[in-house]
């Protein structure tokens, strides 16, 4: 072997074999020349090199600008009337699917969107999350039961949340993919309890969140409840989402660039 481009087509089986005097350990090349046709042929490229070196260089960018465990205030409390649901409140009821033709990114049918919010839910709840021909509701916070955001996987859920003006919902438990569509859109702050808050809250009770501590604050019973802290996905809900993120840390250009 020879460190030239080409192999030459009468080099003999023998001589592939003979070790050549020219090469060594700290002179073998990284991407290796195989030749294909009496040619000269190109180097392969090191992908697998190139792309490390890119993703290395995209998380360096980040920590620099902001870690998610650094960058989010966790000084914000939400404060307000709440509302209250059940169990298995799916998206459908979330916002029905006739709905699902606004379009978020337009200001306009992001406003009409969230005056469909919770629309869907049973006859049972008699007080509306956004009272008819409003655009905002009253309840600033939502706490429900277990396994909130279930069924498809519609991204307009909690986009119809916080477009109704909800800033956080507390649940015992959430389906993955809603929970992951809040923190994606950096709508609302999906927040778990380690109680059942839901059987203890009534509609219309003033609460407090305090993130920094993971607290409930119950004004009308007094009552404190501890939740799970939002840990790392804060930083993207704070940011608006994960895409206001990454423009955030520079991980992609900004929208003004």
């Amino acid at each position: 072997m020879a460190t030239s481009a080409g192999i030459s087509q009468n080099l003999s089986f023998a001589s592939l074999h003979k070790p050549s005097s020219s090469l060594s350990p700290a002179s073998t090349p990284q991407c290796l020349a195989l030749p294909t046709s009496s040619n000269p042929a190109k180097p392969l490229t090191c992908k697998t090199q190139k792309l490390t070196q890119r993703n290395a260089s995209l998380i360096s960018r980040a920590n620099a600008s902001s870690s998610p465990s650094s960058s989010v205030a966790y000084s914000t409390n939400f404060h307000g009337p709440c509302y209250v649901v059940g169990d298995n409140i799916d998206t459908d009821q979330i916002i029905p699917a006739e709905y699902l033709t606004l379009v978020p990114s337009k200001p306009e049918e992001h406003e009409k969107l969230g005056s469909y919010a919770l629309v869907g839910l049973p006859a049972s709840y008699t007080t509306r999350f956004v009272e008819p021909n409003e655009t905002k509701t009253k309840y600033s916070i939502v706490i429900a039961g277990a396994n909130l955001g279930c069924g498809s996987s519609r991204e307009h859920a909690p986009v119809a949340l916080g477009a109704a003006g909800a800033a956080a919902v507390v649940a015992e438990s959430y389906a993955r993919i809603f929970f992951r569509n809040s923190v994606a859109t950096g709508e609302v702050y999906p927040l778990e309890s380690e109680a059942r808050i839901c059987e203890e809250c009534k509609t219309g009770d003033v609460v407090t969140i305090e993130l920094r501590e993971s607290l409930l604050i119950n004004h009308t019973t007094g009552k404190e409840y501890n939740l799970k802290p939002i840990g790392d996905a804060g930083p993207f809900i704070e940011a608006g989402g994960i895409f206001a993120y990454a423009r955030k840390t520079g991980m992609i250009p900004s929208q003004s660039a």
